[in-house]
């Protein structure tokens, strides 16, 4: 692959001819408007600007594998402190540090912790934060937000996939503001699985963890122990590496760029735009040396927006052993994972065939949302590279089964049969030729409205969720695990039509089965399994399964009520309850498309 050249400047509304401005002008309105296809978009785009629209900002030029891949450090133990800072980092050799979050001792992101399956730890979160490196970038007009936020940075330290009590959940209104200290205790109730922690604050997630604020947390248990004996026979030590997926846009100065659209102006938020540049645990297009063996890597997609589908360029064949709550039952063999925001792939890559020398890289190349596609973006395409050393590296087999044999844990257990079907919707209210950002809905609702779901304790649902927009949304249930039975497109038009939506405020979630207008696909092999992130289609409805536990299983109650503690937003309740269902595509759960969810006896 030849070096990656990026435009070297931002490119303004200043400067362009009177003809470029009303093309741009136009093109901005029909971007605006979700009832547009996205292709035609696109198309009208690349015609405009030749696929280099000044609609869009961009990084300076900046070749890749300037730099190697950075290895977190790991932290393990029953009480763990871990302290939110402001720092400065480099993510390129050919940048100067800009300004960052970071947790711990590190200056952007934050350790790996390991912790063990039955084993209960704490975790003592400070927020020790000056200011925020991106405080010009804060919309005051999202729930909650004052001019106060911009210089006292609220935080809320959520440990995603974990089976935690609701008062450690790092719910997004119990907020740690500057100099103020949270113990979270985690029972230590998941499986083996490869979890991870980030910033979770009201109206804040987009920045706080675009700034840093994301780390893993590596579960093991007495057979995937990550030791030289564990009985898996998977990769470990140096042969076992995180790596924390994120894509940005870089200023020349160094400092981040949460801005991708220059119709949006700072200070306002925006639906969610793609970077240009791939940044695996902290820097941009990193390479690393590997040996001529097996590799256990665990994958996060920690991005504010995209969808990735990540390949590696010889389009050799790897492994996916495991992904959000743990292993499979059994590897699945491909080529190509598609991985939305939030969701982890644990996989074996096999260097060994490989001669020394050989490079490697791992990329992308799936199409921008459809918002992004309507502003002239193109894929990210490439993350990081590896490249062969002549020494030998971890020597064992990929097993034909990882769960149900000795030294294994159990099958995956059957799926139940649903006891209530729920049906749920994804919106984007329009905005027309609006300039001005459509709002992001659950069921039509605003994350203060009070109609919201409530199953019972001990019950298995199953849940429609029903994306009426032109964009992929990842949704992710806290507390719960759950099976994706599969998708099938809908008849939208109709839908609607039958079901006109009313004001947002108003639920509207309409039964979809006899809109269904084509073939249920079951799900890819490498998603069987425990997942808490699901992403659901453009047009489509997704089925998953759910079984929400009792307060007897859990050893603590999951609707108990808990304090919202002393940091939260002007107005917030003295008392919170329950968890949160929400899109994990950053910038949408910031502008209403999270909801409360309680789960009750």
């Amino acid at each position: 692959m030849g070096a990656i050249t990026l435009a070297n400047r931002r490119v303004g509304l200043d400067g362009l001819s009177r003809r470029a401005a009303i093309r741009l002008a136009a093109l901005g309105a029909v971007a605006a408007s979700v009832s547009a296809s996205s292709v035609v978009r696109r198309a009208a785009a690349d015609d405009i600007f030749g696929g280099r629209s000044p609609l869009l900002f961009h990084s300076p030029p900046l070749p890749p594998f300037r730099d190697e891949l950075p290895r977190l450090p790991v932290v393990s133990g029953t009480e763990i402190s871990l302290d939110a800072r402001s720092s400065m980092h480099a993510f390129h050799a050919d940048l100067a540090p800009g300004p960052t979050f970071g947790y711990g001792e590190l200056d952007y992101l934050g350790p790996t912790i390991e912790s063990v399956q039955g084993q209960t730890w704490k975790l003592r979160y400070t927020n020790r934060t000056e200011g925020n490196p991106l405080a010009a970038d804060i919309d005051m007009s999202l729930h909650g937000m004052s001019e106060h936020d911009r210089h006292m940075t609220p935080t809320s330290l959520h440990l995603h996939g974990s089976i935690t009590p609701p008062e450690s959940d790092g719910h997004s209104e119990m907020l740690v503001r500057p100099g103020e200290s949270l113990t979270h205790s985690f029972p230590g109730l998941n499986e083996a699985a490869g979890l991870w922690y980030h910033d979770h604050a009201m109206s804040m997630t987009r920045i706080n963890v675009y700034a840093g604020l994301v780390g893993l947390n590596i579960v093991r248990d007495q057979h995937d122990s990550g030791l030289a004996d564990n009985s898996l026979g998977l990769p470990f030590g140096e042969f076992e590496v995180p790596l924390v997926l994120q894509e940005k846009i870089m200023n020349p100065d160094g400092s981040m760029s949460i801005r991708s659209n220059i119709t949006v102006p700072q200070g306002k938020w925006e639906g969610g735009g793609t970077g240009d540049v791939g940044v695996v645990n902290g820097k941009i297009w990193p390479t690393m040396e590997v040996a001529r063996g097996l590799y256990r890597f665990r994958i996060v997609n920690a991005g504010s927006y995209s969808v990735w589908n990540l390949f590696l360029s010889n389009r050799m064949k790897f492994w996916v052993i495991g992904n959000d709550g743990g292993l499979l039952d059994a590897p699945v063999q491909t080529d190509s994972i598609r991985l939305a925001p939030a969701e982890r792939v644990d996989v074996l890559v096999d260097f060994g065939s490989l001669q020394p020398g050989e490079l490697v890289e791992l990329r992308n190349d799936e199409p921008p949302p459809a918002q992004a596609a309507s502003l002239g973006a193109v894929p990210m395409p490439l993350f990081c590279q590896f490249r062969v050393a002549p020494g030998s590296g971890f020597v064992g087999d990929v097993m034909t089964m990882y769960r149900g044999g000795k030294g294994q844990p159990a099958l995956l257990p059957a799926v139940p049969p649903a006891q209530v079907q729920r049906t749920v919707t994804v919106n984007q209210p329009s905005a027309g030729l609006s300039l001005d950002a459509p709002m992001m809905t659950l069921n039509n609702l605003r994350y203060t409205d009070a109609d919201i779901e409530m199953p019972a304790q001990g019950t298995v649902e199953q849940w429609n969720i029903v994306n009426t927009t032109l964009e992929p949304h990842p949704i992710h249930l806290h507390l719960v695990h759950f099976r994706t039975l599969g998708r099938a497109p809908v008849d939208l038009a109709a839908y609607m039509r039958d079901n006109p939506r009313p004001d947002v405020g108003v639920k509207w979630a309409p039964e979809v089965e006899r809109y269904v207008s084509g073939p249920f696909d079951a799900p890819a092999a490498w998603e069987s399994g425990a997942k808490d992130t699901v992403n659901t289609y453009p047009g489509t409805v997704t089925r998953i399964l759910v079984r929400f536990p009792t307060a007897d299983e859990l050893g603590f109650d999951p609707d108990a009520t808990f304090s919202a503690g002393s940091g939260g937003h002007h107005g917030d309740p003295a008392e919170l309850q329950g968890y949160m269902w929400h899109c994990h595509m950053l910038d949408h759960e910031d502008h209403e498309m999270m909801l409360r969810y309680r789960i009750v006896r």
